[in-house]
């Protein structure tokens, strides 16, 4: 399988740097900040008048858990269907059970709507009870991708159990591991050198650019104390270049 380098965006402006930068695919969000929610069609249109490039939205209505009600999940699976007649090429999905196991069942609406298109378990893996269980069920359930940083805050800590899963991908001819979460040219290096069989990074490449505002009223956070209004994490085309040069 061809090697694979699918960048984050949450942005008109992150799209555009990191297809200019040479990313395969994109997974398209929005509010990077909190991990990733449901990006809005309405982006995902825009993206389309001017670039084809494979584009796989994440389903996540909130922050939080992947410990889902009925009514997310309904959710979801309504703005599914109008990112995929926006043009969406996949989906990133996951919920997961109470006692932190995959759940199939709460996910049945969302795979319907699936169809056909490119799907990839999001990171719930990673707070799951048992990664490999829950890599075999996600197999089972006809997931193509599974995103993972090996059960750890940062890749390079989970590359113990990023090995194990891709012996298990190799073993079983199972979905393709997309490794995440601190993902850099130097990581991919480290990777390549140590798990040859790695091969699908992904990043969000994310630097800041100051706000054009020349006004600024301190002291009136938009969201939690402490976040910055005046400086806008935006793709870095240089790093997503560098990262795929790397994994080239």
């Amino acid at each position: 399988m061809n090697r694979i380098l699918e960048v984050c965006v949450d942005s008109y402006a992150s799209a555009m740097a990191a297809i200019a930068g040479g990313a395969d695919r994109l997974e398209l969000c929005s509010a990077l900040s909190v991990g990733g929610l449901t990006p809005s069609a309405a982006l995902l249109k825009q993206i389309r008048r001017v670039s084809d490039i494979p584009i796989r939205c994440l389903m996540r209505p909130r922050g939080g858990d992947f410990l889902y009600t009925p009514e997310e999940v309904e959710q979801m699976a309504m703005e599914m269907a109008a990112l995929r007649d926006a043009g969406a090429n996949g989906f990133v999905i996951g919920c997961l059970t109470a006692e932190g196991e995959l759940d199939g069942n709460a996910m049945e609406p969302l795979l319907k709507e699936v169809s056909g298109l490119g799907l990839t378990l999001h990171r719930c893996i990673d707070v799951s009870r048992d990664l490999e269980d829950t890599y075999r069920a996600a197999a089972k359930l006809g997931f193509d991708t599974v995103l993972t940083s090996g059960g750890a805050g940062k890749c390079l800590d989970g590359i113990g159990t990023i090995g194990c899963l891709l012996h298990l991908r190799d073993a079983e001819n199972g979905p393709e591991v997309l490794i995440g979460a601190g993902v850099n040219a130097n990581v991919i290096a480290v990777f390549r050198e140590k798990l040859p069989g790695a091969r699908a990074f992904h990043m969000s490449g994310k630097t800041e650019t100051e706000s054009k505002m020349r006004f600024r009223r301190e002291g009136v956070p938009m969201g939690l104390p402490g976040l910055d209004e005046w400086h806008i994490p935006v793709t870095s085309g240089e790093a997503v270049r560098e990262a795929k040069l790397e994994l080239k």
